[in-house]
Formats: C-alpha cells, structure tokens, sequence
C-alpha cells in the first residue's frame, strides 16, 4: 500500500512538473520545479528503482545522461573554480559508469533496454540549468548536484545487494563511493556559496 501511494505520488508530481515546465525560464517556477525534483526521485530511487533491475537500469542511465549534460553546461557556465572542477569530475566518473553501466546491464538484464534520451523530469532540470542566470547559474547547478546525487545513492546503495543481479550489484558497489564523493563535495561548495 505505501509503495502505490508513493508511486501515485511520483506520478502525480511528475505530471504537474511537465505542466508547468516553461520554455523561457521563470526563476521562480524553475526553482519550485527544481525542488519537487529531489523528493520525487528519491522517492522514486527507493522503491522502484532499488527494487526493480527493469527500474534500475534505466534510471541509472538516465542519472549518468543528466550528469554529463549538466556538467558540460556547467563547463561552460560556471563562474567559480570549484564548480567547474566538480562539473570535471562528475563528467570524467559519470562517463565511465555510463560505459560500466552498459556492459553490465549486457549480462544482467539483457531484456532491458537503456534509454536513449531524458525522461521530462531530468530534462526540465537541464532546462532550467539552462536559463539560469549568470548570477544564480552556480548555485542552481550544485544545488540540482546535490539533490541528484542524495538521489543516486539511494538508488545505487539499494541495488548494490541485489543477489538477482550480481553483475548490476557490483556495479552499483563500485559506482556508490565516487557518488558519495561527488555529493559530499557539492554539499562543501553548496555551503561555501550559500555563505
């Protein structure tokens, strides 16, 4: 009963991000969306996706597409050393667990297919990166960081114990530490620039 409530809840809230996704960038509609994103992957991660290998790889790959898109956008946008040296790092790690990801999900759950695209709720997040403005740019993107990778290990912590999936468990355990590492370093310069 409380995962089907969970995942109305994901959906209903999926449903009202798309509706209200502007294409011009409202700051503040951006920020709100931006902030129901967290909820709604964590929520997400932990009961489909740490649950389900037909969930787990696709949100894994869909977490690695939007990690690397961010940062390239970052790459290009950010303002402060440490951002952009975070954007570095999650691109270098996000690319070789893509390619990591890939050759498991070969082995482990070869019926699954990896998407080849954002869902809504991963690409409004690049959108709203996108139409940040200069001033607000590094902090909408380590905060989007944050959220993304508290998202990311509860999906990868879940999945690293799946006895169903030895090949996907191990890639979940070697992923989880440079994610961990990822978040603690984005909470380090979230702080630094909130002061």
């Amino acid at each position: 009963m409380a995962m089907r409530y969970a995942l109305t809840m994901v959906a209903a809230t999926a449903a009202l991000m798309a509706a209200c996704s502007p294409q011009g960038g409202n700051k503040a509609v951006d920020k709100a969306q931006d902030a129901v994103s967290a909820p709604v992957g964590r929520t997400s991660a932990a009961t489909m996706g740490s649950n389900m290998v037909s969930a787990y790889v696709p949100a894994a790959a869909m977490g690695d597409m939007y990690e690397i898109q961010a940062a390239d956008i970052a790459l290009e946008r950010a303002t402060h050393t440490d951002v952009k040296a975070l954007a570095r790092m999650i691109k270098a790690d996000h690319t070789a667990a893509s390619a990591d990801l890939k050759a498991a999900a070969a082995t482990g759950a070869p019926d699954v297919t990896l998407p080849a695209q954002l869902d809504q709720r991963r690409q409004g997040l690049l959108d709203n990166l996108k139409s940040a403005s200069a001033a607000d740019f590094d902090k909408v993107y380590t905060d989007q960081q944050v959220a993304a990778h508290k998202e990311a290990v509860t999906l990868h912590r879940g999945s690293s114990d799946n006895t169903d999936a030895p090949d996907l468990a191990r890639h979940a355990q070697t992923v989880l530490p440079k994610i961990e590492a990822h978040l603690q370093k984005a909470q380090d310069i979230q702080a630094a620039i909130s002061g």
